[in-house]
């Protein structure tokens, strides 16, 4: 019952100016934060409400009652902006009347202070049975704490409510995983969020105290290491939170970081990060091992009795090999009774091997032993060593769980020290999916699927395994990590000739994907380019699976049919030259029959022509397999300026995205006052969401576009206002866009790379730069990952020539500004 529904009027209560004023110099006290300030602000909140209670309890003359703090208040872990968790027992000797006015004495002073308050009013049996119902308020009662009062009442109600909890644990428990896995499907995986939800994300808050629950129930015990400092980074956090906010919230958003980052004293925002996603990956990994344990004793305990009574005693635990000193033993991989740690270095990375093959867990204490009592591996590593440890990372998926049990013991930063530097390291890019260990790791299981298409699987793995280790060192990663993946390859074991192929994937491990969807595949300086910095059709195949590998592993925006498709036309036309083919001459292709029917129209016309191609049922889709709606748009238009704006302009204005756009100039018999030449632009595009437009309108629109007739930087910024000003709308600072000349990209054309936020109306904008600029597009290439855009333009003088140095970078600078 809530005293609320009991009573007309509030009574008289006492004022909290006192427990305010204490409380604010509490909180803002910088000699004083984290764990005791936590402590201190419990204990301060105590003698408060206590008083309350005392005032309340003598004014109703209710005797019998006590006040009780459950859930973080009874851990004494108040947070700024915590609520309170109170409970209000009572005997059940004094009239619901005297209770209920018991209760607003203490309530009301609560709220009118504007602390939030989670209230209930019971008797102990009451008490009992509502947990018995709801296993949230079972856990919370798991942490109640006396305040004030009957003591006798709160004793015997923590140890009715305790008894009750491990009697029902068998079946509670598994009630309390499917709530923690419901949790993490809805909040995600804290360790590898950007913007993470403290308490409710997978390893925050509510794991640890899920834990906790799981150690009061007697069945299995979380592993105790790193624990308690992890739950009390994630609260210190959440403290400085609060703080910087001024409101009750736990998920740490990307405006916040940089304030919280002070105030804890940290460097910056991904220190912060770091520390979150390691503490978080501490209470990931205790909750993974503790739910299999209480798993496996559930299961036993169900068994046990039935076989007992079959066998006559306890039976013998089946034990099966799985390799030299690794058995399976109750779904775990453990050592055999022969195995000598001691004595054998590579046991760690066979046993981890084995298991993972098997599709096992390694058990938590094998683990600890073979991280305390395995000897250094020699350097460089023996051969079974580095076979361990590719036929570890070729076991796909399974490989995670093992690797992640390696890493949360220290292990593999003792196999592979330079590892350190990537651990639990945040990426700021919102592609990305995962920290840099995670996506390395991710990236290996997709490769394990991949090795069927390479003559070496083993140094596919392990350049998969090691492609971003250059990350969290200074300049561009691929170049720092090819010193130390050649480091780190020779530290596993291969020969000379195999760790110049590892450090060349490295090193190399962003080269199809960018060049096949910024360069022009046509000109023959960008086949012959990728040729000469891959060497060999045997590293080629290597560096396309591992591309594939490293896009599919990085999220769903960076990989796509369009993409795989662009990557697959320049692997074959490299691995022609590097089997000793001539570079193809630089002359434009054939018109198809259908290019020559748009320019002859647009010639006999002299206005634009529109062929609009949506995807087929069954087809293909030039966006990747589940995008929006995509489509190839081919346009003719005479020779004129102002062409590329307008129709980057009109797609803009009916929500189509551009995936790609070539254009090509083709010369036409000239009457004598027609057009000389014709402009043929091809574009993939793809509608943003709903139905793509019909041909008829965006010719309709590109004809006034032309004209001059629509306004289209006035359209656009009218959308772009709109957006910026909708509900709830809120953007993070984008760094500023960069323009630059790519060296020796094309002997035909300057090529200029365009870095910058992505946004409605972009291409239309660079377009009218380059415009204005006076320079003629040959061909554009757009590519969107995430919120950014990297595009590349051909672009030649009205001669067709590439510019001179000076002006290209004019050009560069001209197009910068306008973006900025």
């Amino acid at each position: 019952m809530t005293s609320k529904d009991q009573t007309d009027e509030p009574p008289a209560r006492p004022g909290p100016s006192t427990y305010a004023a204490a409380r604010l110099h509490l909180l803002h006290q910088e000699s004083q934060s984290g764990s005791p300030r936590r402590s201190a602000l419990a204990k301060l909140t105590d003698e408060w409400v206590g008083g309350l209670f005392g005032t309340a309890a003598r004014e109703t003359g209710v005797r019998g009652a006590a006040l009780v703090a459950v859930g973080g208040y009874g851990r004494a872990e108040l947070s700024p902006r915590s609520d309170l968790d109170l409970l209000l027992v009572h005997d059940g000797t004094a009239s619901d009347k005297a209770v209920a006015a018991l209760a607003d004495r203490i309530w009301y002073p609560v709220w009118d202070l504007g602390l939030d308050l989670d209230h209930s009013v019971r008797t102990p049996a009451e008490a009992r049975k509502v947990a018995g119902e709801d296993l949230k308020v079972q856990l919370g009662l798991l942490d109640a704490r006396h305040l004030v009062g009957d003591l006798g009442l709160t004793t015997a109600l923590r140890a009715t409510v305790l008894a009750d909890w491990r009697n029902q644990a068998p079946k509670r428990l598994p009630e309390l995983r499917e709530l923690c896995l419901d949790r993490a499907e809805r909040s995600g995986e804290l360790q590898y969020l950007l913007e993470p939800d403290l308490k409710e994300a997978r390893g925050g808050l509510r794991d640890a105290t899920a834990l906790r629950a799981v150690a009061a129930s007697w069945i299995a015990d979380a592993p105790r290491e790193g624990l308690a400092e992890a739950r009390r980074t994630l609260l210190d956090v959440r403290d400085a939170l609060h703080l910087a906010t001024g409101r009750a919230t736990d998920r740490l958003a990307l405006q916040e970081q940089d304030q919280v980052a002070a105030a804890l004293g940290v460097l910056d925002a991904d220190v912060l990060l770091r520390q979150v996603y390691e503490a978080a990956r501490t209470i990931s990994y205790a909750s993974e091992v503790t739910w299999r344990e209480v798993g496996r004793v559930v299961k036993a305990r169900s068994v046990r009795p039935r076989l007992k009574a079959l066998l006559g005693g306890r039976p013998a635990p089946e034990r099966t090999p799985l390799a030299d000193g690794v058995v399976e033993q109750d779904g775990e991989a453990v050592l055999a009774r022969s195995a000598r740690p001691e004595r054998d270095a590579v046991l760690p990375l066979r046993a981890a091997a084995a298991a993972a093959q098997a599709g096992l867990p390694v058990n938590l204490h094998v683990v600890r032993q073979l991280a305390r009592n395995t000897p250094q591996l020699t350097v460089p590593w023996p051969a079974e060593a580095r076979e361990e440890l590719v036929t570890l990372l070729g076991a796909g998926e399974s490989a995670i769980a093992v690797w992640e049990a390696l890493e949360a013991e220290g292990l593999v930063t003792r196999l592979l020290p330079d590892w350190e530097r990537v651990r639990c390291r945040p990426q700021r890019n919102p592609v990305h999916t995962w920290t840099v260990d995670r996506h390395l790791l991710e990236t290996a299981v997709r490769a394990a699927g991949m090795t069927r298409r390479v003559s070496r699987p083993d140094l596919l793995l392990v350049a998969a395994l090691l492609h971003d280790i250059g990350k969290g060192w200074p300049g561009d990663h691929s170049v720092a990590g090819e010193t130390i993946a050649r480091d780190m390859a020779a530290r596993i074991g291969f020969g000379a000739a195999d760790v110049a192929v590892v450090a060349t994937l490295v090193r190399q491990h962003l080269l199809l994907v960018e060049t096949a969807t910024r360069r022009d595949l046509d000109d023959p300086a960008t086949v012959g380019a990728v040729a000469e910095a891959v060497g060999s059709v045997a590293t080629l195949e290597l560096l396309h699976a591992l591309t594939e590998a490293d896009a599919l592993a990085t999220g769903p925006a960076a990989w796509s049919a369009w993409r795989a498709s662009l990557v697959a036309e320049l692997v074959q036309r490299v691995a022609a030259v590097l089997a000793g083919d001539p570079l193809p001459d630089p002359e434009p292709a054939a018109l198809t029959a259908e290019q020559e029917r748009l320019v002859v129209e647009a010639h006999r016309t002299g206005g634009p022509v529109l062929a609009l191609r949506a995807r087929e049922e069954g087809e293909e889709e030039v966006t990747g397999g589940e995008g929006p709606l995509g489509a190839e748009l081919r346009i003719s238009v005479p020779d004129q300026p102002g062409v590329l704006p307008a129709v980057a302009g009109v797609l803009a204005m009916h929500r189509l995205t551009v995936r790609t756009a070539e254009l090509r100039e083709v010369d036409v018999p000239v009457p004598q006052d027609g057009p000389g030449s014709v402009l043929l632009l091809t574009w993939r595009v793809a509608a943003a969401y709903g139905s793509l437009p019909g041909a008829s309108r965006l010719r309709a629109d590109l004809v006034r576009a032309l004209e001059g007739s629509l306004d289209i930087p006035a359209r656009l910024a009218e959308r772009e206002k709109a957006y910026a000003t909708g509900p709830a709308r809120r953007r993070s600072p984008a760094p500023p866009p960069r323009v630059t000349v790519a060296p020796a990209a094309s002997r035909l054309a300057t090529v200029l790379e365009v870095r910058a936020q992505d946004a409605p109306g972009l291409l239309h904008r660079i377009g009218r730069a380059l415009d204005e600029a006076g320079v003629r597009v040959r061909s554009a290439h757009v590519s969107t990952l995430g919120a950014s855009a990297v595009d590349a333009f051909y672009v030649t003088g009205v001669d067709g020539v590439p510019l001179p140095a000076t002006d290209a970078a004019g050009v560069a600078k001209a197009v910068e500004g306008a973006l900025g």
